[in-house]
């Protein structure tokens, strides 16, 4: 029996994983006993009861309701959803600039190539802190006054303290709004499912999205909810109704962007230029134009080279929000370093922000793993 075990490769595998596993338990085990002994010799608490006191700090601005009087761990969310907000915002508008810069990195036109390859190259090669601090440093010194805004368009201001849009201003029940978009965006990912393995008319799986955001709208209105578009105008030395983009966000997207779509332009060509030729001259020899077999041939098939690259660079956007306290704005890193220095509950602190950005990379990385398996030349 035991000679058997001995020469069986899979016991011997499972064996030494089982011993490995327990030593690096023991190990973390250790430190951590280790550490709450020299804390409390200290006087130092150890525990996360510190999450439930008041915060007692501002934080500049944030996409949920925040007051110092909040608790800690309110100030934890806020942090987070400031961090998802302009990840989200970065992934998005980077890989939209990166297609197109990668376009023109394989353009024809030697002019529309040279300035891609120059701009891909530049930005590759300067820190991404510093491209950060330039634009922060042009969008609070560069910039006019709020009497001297800049008005490309109306209703828009630029100037020292951020950009000012028109917004819409919603009075009522708002939050049926939010439960009929959020109902809309889980119907359609259900009606995806659901078309890909049984098929779905486009008209169809279009209705059925919309409605759920309809009938919230119609119960909006019935609760007698309001819409008003409100435009900033200068009262007197600064600017009052409309949406604010502050300095740090605008120059914390411009930065991301212009860093992040440097990569992806890259990687996306580099994706289409791994496709075969003759799939080019396959699609003129059907009549397609150049536009059509990028899209419908060659972006396809490009995709299964993108995706996995295009994960990474996903990650360390996420990643590098972190750098968002250069420029001063309260992301979860800059929140989690005010708590530390707050309450001194360093340790248990940094465990919580290690734990939210693997949460975060995870997801993200089942995302693009799934999304990849869906574009797989094969199946399973």
């Amino acid at each position: 029996m035991l000679s058997s075990l001995w020469y069986s490769e899979r016991a011997r595998s499972l064996t030494a994983q089982t011993v490995l596993l327990a030593a690096c338990l023991a190990g973390l085990y250790w430190l951590y006993d280790n550490a709450v002994t020299n804390l409390t010799a200290r006087g130092i608490r150890v525990g996360l009861d510190f999450l439930w006191r008041p915060s007692n700090f501002p934080i500049s601005e944030s996409i949920v309701a925040y007051s110092p009087a909040n608790t800690i761990a309110w100030a934890f969310v806020v942090g987070l959803a400031n961090t998802l907000y302009i990840s989200a915002i970065a992934i998005v508008l980077s890989t939209l600039v990166g297609l197109v810069v990668g376009l023109g990195r394989r353009s024809s036109n030697p002019l529309t190539s040279g300035v891609t390859g120059a701009y891909i190259t530049v930005i590759r090669n300067t820190p991404l802190i510093v491209q950060l601090l330039f634009w922060y440093a042009i969008a609070t010194t560069a910039l006019p006054g709020p009497r001297q805004a800049l008005n490309p368009v109306g209703g828009v201001f630029i100037s020292l303290r951020g950009i000012y849009l028109p917004s819409l201003h919603l009075e009522g029940i708002t939050s049926l709004l939010w439960v009929g978009a959020t109902a809309s965006l889980l119907t359609l990912a259900a009606g995806l499912i659901y078309r890909r393995r049984r098929g779905l008319a486009v008209t169809m799986l279009a209705a059925i999205t919309i409605a759920p955001f309809v009938l919230a709208l119609l119960a909006f209105v019935a609760g007698g909810g309001r819409a008003a578009v409100s435009v900033p105008e200068l009262t007197g030395f600064n600017f009052t109704g409309g949406m604010r983009l502050s300095s740090e966000f605008t120059a914390l997207i411009i930065g991301f962007v212009v860093y992040t779509s440097a990569y992806i332009g890259e990687i996306i060509r580099g994706g289409i230029d791994a496709v075969g030729k003759g799939q080019w001259e396959a699609g003129r020899a059907i009549g397609l134009r150049d536009s059509q077999t990028l899209f419908h041939v060659i972006i396809p098939q490009a995709l299964r080279i993108i995706i996995p690259p295009l994960t990474t660079q996903y990650l360390s956007t996420v990643k590098n929000t972190t750098l968002a306290l250069a420029v001063g704005y309260p992301e979860f890193g800059l929140v989690v370093g005010t708590v530390i220095n707050q309450t001194g509950q360093a340790i248990e602190s940094i465990i919580i922000m290690l734990g939210v950005f693997l949460t975060i990379s995870l997801a993200v990385s089942l995302f693009m793993n799934w999304y990849n398996r869906r574009v797989a030349l094969v199946q399973r």
